[in-house]
């Protein structure tokens, strides 16, 4: 019934198994992909025929984890998996970023590669299973897929790289990269660093494609066995390729005048006015060629024109050369009442960036395979339309505020400071204002002035910069901080972020089928020089983090208790707990390991706080001085609560001379200084007032006895 393909090898240290034949039959390419117990089932499908007027490619890729995969019952209401998580989300975006480059230029078929996690061996990571399994399933599939491509991730722990690590060896690991690319070069890269060198990160980037080499030899041998015959490929209408040719020849030199503008905006509208010209001299209906057809090959002459231009002459769209970083202006504070807040404007790239401090309630809690974690910082990137002076969709976040906020996330990551440290969880908000180019690495800008605004002690400040690429057959140039144009015309967007001591986050995209490394250490080099210059320009806003806290965000301190007496300040059903926030106005946290944080804005709640808590958890000390309640009076003297306990003042305790009614000196709930003087066999406590001054709450030292006492008096 089934004609099962299988191919195993061994992939660092863990058995990988690619199987086809035995499941979803009836998609184009389908593929089982394992590693270790983590497995994998990628499907893709591809439409036969394309659609009337479609000038774009439609590929789309869903990563989806399926709870069943760790043995778990999703939680809600509905008991079923919902909308995409932010780990699907990034994990799609993955796979998508080296696939989509080797499809043929001119294939516009509809293109669904699905990627479901149906087990997880928490040991394995499954995105890079995904990556193999789908590139796998292309490959098998018949389509014009020009892979295969592999994947893989690379760890660097004590001055060695790590070859597709374990869940848990990442977690002590400096380095979290993942590179995917074909045998002859890479297609793409993502990492979050500990400030390592630009060398260590170009080695580890050639490390893990040295390392998944077999992986696409064990492709290619499934392929042999298992691929179905390649799709039938229409050859380009002549019609169409004239076109191509005098589009060309009308609209070079006007195009190349409009690229002159330096401006966005005024650019735009010279190219769009040619483009409206093209589409009204080249229209045919019938020869099948409408105004979609002459937008696709209008775009391929704009392509020409500003490419041929950077690699002739060096020469760029607003007339800097290759290594230069536009004009910066940085500001930070720029909010009143925001907990820290920065603009960060670079040529007509802007970002808004909030900062605010929460306390550990406001923590986001993430319901992973792996299990669940929370996550103290966040940062948010969000693309409003006007940006880039358009009018468009306002909704849910995409895809791509996803992605540039996780970049910019993971450029932060590591130089954020401990809990210990810092005990206040973090958002950071970027609202992107203006964009011509690289509006996540100017996030990273802005975030990195807001943080420090908002006082927060980064280990270091970080800044971000986009490089981009023109080659044409050996011929090729570097850019520096690229435009809008340089990217969507160009062959690669290169970012990285670090400090001045070294990268932080790096993450490459090439829109060709690979690039060499020479091209990779031109573009690290330039990077560095560029990211320090930016640096530079940051620190004449503000170079540290400021020494405190703004009035408006809240104080937490911390303090830490047995953990046999946490069921004592939480008390039955949360009682006490619940009193002691209302009675004081703050916010409380405690941890299973008896670690309590306590919020609040005002100083004095905290310190009224902690003072109720300890009342609760530590035991008195005989001669210590406490704060106390008067709640009881009787003939004899006066109990008073400390320290959530009770104990009695009497009589001749109460003042320094001898007192007739108790009444006379204080009344149920006074508030009163009383000094610890004994604990009795019985475990009750006795206490003293006139031992203690009452104003100041300092001992008295050797109390005398007023006019009234005995010995005056028979004197």
């Amino acid at each position: 019934m089934f004609n099962i393909y299988r191919k195993e090898i061994d992939f660092a240290g863990q058995k990988l198994v690619l199987e086809t034949g035995k499941v979803a039959r009836q998609a184009d390419g389908c593929v089982l992909a394992t590693l270790g117990g983590t497995t994998v089932l990628c499907a893709v499908t591809g439409r036969k025929s394309v659609s009337d007027g479609q000038d774009f490619f439609p590929l789309s890729v869903h990563y989806v984890e399926k709870a069943y995969a760790a043995g778990k019952i999703p939680g809600g209401f509905f008991k079923r998996e919902g909308r995409p998580s932010e780990k699907e989300t990034l994990t799609s975006r993955l796979i998508d970023r080296p696939i989509r480059p080797l499809f043929p230029k001119g294939f516009l078929n509809e293109v669904q590669v699905v990627c479901t996690v149906v087990s997880h061996d928490m040991i394995n990571d499954p995105d890079m299973v995904a990556m193999i399994g789908a590139s796998a399933a292309l490959t098998i599939s018949g389509m014009p897929f020009m892979g295969p491509i592999a994947g893989t991730r690379v760890g660097y722990k004590d001055g060695e790289f790590m070859l597709n690590p374990t869940v848990e060896e990442m977690l002590e690991s400096d380095l979290d990269l993942v590179v995917a690319g074909t045998q002859e070069g890479v297609l793409m890269v993502e990492s979050e660093a500990e400030q390592l060198s630009e060398d260590i990160m170009l080695d580890a980037v050639m490390f893990g494609w040295r390392g998944f080499q077999p992986v696409i030899e064990a492709i290619i041998d499934l392929a042999e066995m298992a691929a179905k015959e390649p799709w039938d490929l229409k050859e380009e209408d002549p019609a169409i390729k004239k076109l191509g040719e005098d589009l060309k020849a009308d609209f070079s030199a006007p195009l190349a005048e409009a690229y002159k503008e330096q401006i966005k905006l005024n650019r735009q509208d010279k190219v769009s006015a040619l483009r409206e010209q093209a589409v009204e001299k080249f229209v045919n209906a019938e020869a099948g060629i409408g105004p979609e057809v002459v937008t696709a090959k209008f775009k391929s002459a704009e392509a020409d024109v500003v490419r041929g231009q950077i690699i002739k002459t060096g020469g760029r769209i607003d007339g800097r050369k290759t290594v230069d970083v536009r004009p910066i202006v940085a500001e930070v504070g720029i909010l009143p009442r925001a907990h820290g807040s920065a603009l960060f404007t670079r040529g007509e790239t802007q970002a808004l960036v909030v900062a605010t401090l929460g306390t550990g309630t406001d923590e986001q809690m993430i319901d992973a395979l792996a299990g669940e974690y929370k996550e103290s910082f966040m940062l948010h990137y969000n693309f409003p339309p006007y940006s880039v002076g358009e009018c468009g969709r306002m909704g849910a976040t995409g895809r791509r505020e996803i992605g540039h906020g996780k970049l910019a996330w993971r450029a932060l990551h590591p130089l954020l400071p401990t809990a210990e440290d810092f005990p206040y969880t973090i958002r950071a908000v970027s609202e992107i204002t203006e964009s011509n180019g690289s509006s996540s690495m100017a996030s990273v800008c802005g975030a990195s002035l807001a943080l420090m605004d908002a006082g927060v002690p980064l280990t270091a400040p970080v800044a971000g910069i986009a490089m981009g690429l023109i080659k044409e057959d050996e011929d090729f140039a570097v850019l520096s901080d690229i435009l809008g144009d340089e990217d969507h015309l160009g062959d690669m967007d290169f970012k990285v972020a670090g400090t001045s001591e070294g990268i932080t986050s790096l993450q490459m995209d090439i829109k060709i089928t690979s690039i060499t490394e020479e091209i990779m250490k031109i573009a690290l080099g330039q990077a560095k020089d560029g990211r320090l210059y930016i640096l530079d320009e940051m620190e004449k806003a503000i170079s540290s983090a400021r020494s405190g806290l703004s009035e408006f965000a809240p104080q937490i301190q911390t303090l830490t208790i047995p953990t046999d007496k946490i069921r004592d300040v939480i008390g039955t059903g949360g009682k006490v707990i619940r009193e002691i926030i209302e009675t004081t106005g703050t916010k409380i946290d405690i941890e299973d390991d008896g670690t309590i944080k306590i919020a609040a804005s005002d100083g004095a709640a905290i310190e009224k706080a902690i003072n109720i808590i300890r009342g609760i958890t530590d035991d008195p000390e005989v001669g210590a001085i406490y704060e106390g309640k008067v709640v009881k009076v009787v003939d004899f003297g006066a109990f008073v609560n400390f320290m959530n306990r009770d104990g009695l003042v009497h009589i001749s305790e109460l003042e320094n001379r001898r007192v007739a009614k108790v009444t006379d000196v204080i009344n149920e709930g006074d508030a009163v200084k009383v000094v610890l003087l004994n604990v009795d066999d019985r475990g009750k406590y006795k206490l003293s007032m006139k031992r203690v001054d009452q104003e100041t709450g300092k001992m008295i030292e050797e109390p005398k006895r007023e006019d009234n006492s005995p010995e005056e008096a028979a004197g």
